[in-house]
């Protein structure tokens, strides 16, 4: 049964859809009509259409009907229409309006109305049944009468409409038709046109949700070129959800979701993935505050050296993923522990890399399913590097790694070679990765602390399975300050110097690359070109912090030797006294 449209003497547009429904259809609107003083339904009957009181008993399902000043329906999905069915369309439309009246209140917190969950759900609900309208109008598309379908019935004989079905189409349904069934206009350009609307609310809404961002929050975020980020604060003020905004927000910042066609919901989704993925074990150090952490500093030191023009989308996208997801999952012991206790991931990795490869492949199995799927559209091409870069930086944050690393970037400094982008920028993650020493006292005392109780939590693990410590993880024996000045002396303050070093080497070849290219389209003015090519100034931020990291930690590590030979001291007395006391009995 096909859609009839009637005109009412009010002038308004009115369907009756198969099902016996009146659809207002006015100005592009799709309303429901329902039968009242104000609806003029009863005009309808001298202009060809069912009369009112015929209509009278037919109620909107409980499903599709919003109380105007109730958003908690919302959360009601068990009288959903199936999104096959035609209800589902009226319900989609009616719930996504309460949706855009719960975003227009301005007196009130969207999501104190409606909640997160229920609104996924929604969204979820609603894209479904688009899906399916969409999957009806390409099915109708691909079908050749749809074209001769909106000619209008009264526009040409029987005879030639049927002709050219015969000719044209591969269809002959029509010559069995009677010449008073004409066949009726069939609005596949008002289904796109209200396909097109929906999309639109749908991505007004999803805006809306971007900038629902909490102030406090936002002004966290104005420092994100700052070295000393206050990345705890962030965490603060975003209720333990630190990762997820910086994440989106530098993916904005790059384009990253436009160019490589990312939806906003599948960003969000993968990103609350991870970040709870980050807290499955309750990790003082490990979990996505670190996370957070090492996506700002990587991101800090690229961008600050004026690198981010160096590298391709595709680079920059897969450094944010890789910083975003290093440690994902992380169990919050370390690779030796796992080949001590011989555990399952150490079974599958082969004692090599144990949690990197973990981390990775963890991620990528999350991204099998669509709606964490931020690399769905990317061409074969592009994940393929994608991928590469994803493994080569993440599996280059495994510490046994370090001094290889910082090796073949010493040769290729040194042998004047051209730096290879993923070696670069592995470099750059490893090192945003042991950066805490590199930041203001305050942050790096309390990283520093976080770190030694996950190191003592695992050695907690050793003793209750018999295995020898680990080093650092004695909580009885473990001299901090003293761990701490070598952790900087020998690793994080030559790993940055080696950084530094390398960024300098880069930033000579881009502007070597750059007076080459300009040389050859203006040979005759090369003195000028070289004038307006100037180095800029690498800022190593990290520096000032180390030296009085160092000097902080020195006069810590003497107030803990004396602490240590005043504790010997005391035992050996004490044992003294012991011994005593026996030669006295």
């Amino acid at each position: 049964m096909a859609i009839r449209y009637y005109r009412s003497k009010t002038g308004r547009m009115l369907a009756s859809l198969p099902t016996g429904e009146m659809i207002d259809v006015s100005n592009n609107k799709c309303k429901m009509v329902t039968d009242d003083s104000t609806s003029s339904l009863s005009s309808l009957n001298q202009y060809g259409g069912l009369s009112s009181s015929s209509r009278h008993k037919e109620k909107l399902d409980d499903s599709n009907h919003l109380s105007l000043h109730n958003y908690s329906d919302l959360s009601n999905f068990e009288t959903l229409p199936l999104v096959d069915h035609i209800d589902s369309i009226k319900c989609s439309i009616t719930r996504l309006a309460k949706i855009r009246d719960a975003l227009g209140e301005h007196n009130q917190d969207f999501f104190s109305l409606v909640t997160k969950k229920d609104l996924k759900k929604n969204v979820e609900y609603f894209l479904q049944v688009m899906e399916n309208v969409l999957l009806d109008e390409r099915k109708r598309l691909m079908s050749e009468d749809d074209v001769l379908s909106e000619v209008e019935p009264d526009a040409v004989p029987n005879e030639v409409r049927n002709w050219l079905s015969m000719t044209f189409t591969r269809s002959v349904s029509n010559m069995k038709k009677k010449a008073e069934e004409k066949p009726k206009f069939k609005s596949v350009a008002q289904a796109i046109r209200a396909g097109i609307m929906v999309d639109r609310m749908l991505r007004r809404m999803s805006s809306s949700l971007e900038s629902n961002v909490p102030a406090q929050v936002s002004k966290v975020l104005k420092t994100l070129n700052d070295w000393n980020f206050e990345v705890f604060a962030m965490n603060e003020c975003s209720e333990g959800q630190a990762l997820r905004y910086l994440g989106f927000e530098l993916m904005q910042k790059f384009n990253i979701l436009s160019k490589f066609k990312i939806q906003n919901l599948v960003m969000q989704n993968f990103l609350e993935a991870v970040e709870a993925g980050y807290s499955k074990y309750n990790n003082p150090y490990h979990n996505l505050i670190h996370a957070t952490d090492v996506l700002q500093t990587t991101y800090h030191i690229l961008n600050n050296a004026g690198l981010m023009s160096w590298l391709s989308s595709i680079e920059i996208f897969a450094t944010f993923v890789s910083a975003i997801i290093h440690d994902y999952e992380h169990t919050g012991t370390t690779n030796n522990f796992h080949m001590q206790t011989r555990s399952e991931i150490a079974l599958v990795y082969n004692d090599r890399a144990i949690l990197e490869n973990y981390h990775i492949s963890a991620t990528f199995r999350l991204m099998l399913n669509d709606s964490y799927n931020i690399i769905q559209e990317l061409t074969r091409e592009e994940f393929k590097e994608f991928r590469h870069l994803v493994i080569e930086m993440v599996l280059a944050t495994d510490m046994s790694f370090h001094f290889t690393q910082l090796k073949t970037v010493k040769n290729m400094i040194s042998l004047n070679e051209t730096i290879d982008k993923p070696k670069a920028l592995s470099l750059v993650l490893h090192c945003a990765d042991i950066s805490h020493p590199s930041k203001n006292w305050p942050l790096h005392e309390k990283w520093t602390n976080l770190l030694v109780e996950e190191f003592f939590s695992q050695g907690d693990k050793e003793k209750e399975l018999g295995l020898p410590f680990s080093p650092l993880c004695d909580r009885n024996n473990t001299p901090i300050a003293q761990s701490q000045i070598g952790f900087i002396n020998f690793i994080v303050e030559p790993s940055l110097n080696v950084m530094g070093d390398m960024i300098d080497k880069i930033f000579d070849q881009i502007l070597s690359e750059e007076q080459s290219r300009t040389s050859k389209s203006d040979i005759n003015d090369s003195s000028s070109t070289s004038e307006s090519i100037k180095k800029k100034p690498i800022e190593r931020p990290w520096a000032q912090h180390l030296t009085e990291n160092k000097a902080k930690w020195q006069i810590l590590a003497e107030e803990e030797k004396k602490k240590k030979e005043q504790e010997n001291s005391e035992q050996i007395a004490e044992t003294k006294n012991e011994d005593k006391k026996n030669g006295d009995n």
